[in-house]
């Protein structure tokens, strides 16, 4: 019994962070339903914690919401310090195009290299 409280209790949380980040990006519950590809119903019950989601469309809405999985989970929650940082700036290298990804990509390597030799 217990474990099914916790449960919907992680689903309720995991609709809220979905909720609050589709606010921070301006989208309506209709207008990310269209693009997930999913109804709008089925968006207001996500993030209502009224039910689960298929990983495939849990992908989506982390490619819609350009947001780290983990973020969605509430793993970041749990990240202190250094990780959230490395975090926070993966994320950004991820909205970068594919040769401004190259650059950084290229710089951090050359960087490593120097300080692991």
């Amino acid at each position: 019994m217990l474990g099914n409280r916790a449960g919907s209790q992680n689903l309720i949380d995991l609709g809220n962070r979905i909720r609050i980040r589709r606010q921070e990006v301006c989208l309506s519950q209709e207008a990310l339903a269209e693009k997930v590809g999913i109804s709008p119903n089925t968006i207001s019950r996500i993030e209502g914690g009224q039910t689960a989601m298929s990983v495939e469309i849990f992908r989506r809405l982390v490619r819609t919401l350009d947001v780290d999985a983990n973020t969605l989970l509430g793993e970041s929650e749990r990240m202190q310090g250094k990780n959230h940082t490395l975090s926070e700036m993966c994320q950004r290298v991820r909205r970068l195009n594919e040769t401004e990804q190259k650059i950084v990509l290229q710089t951090m390597e050359a960087l490593m290299d120097a300080l692991c030799h």
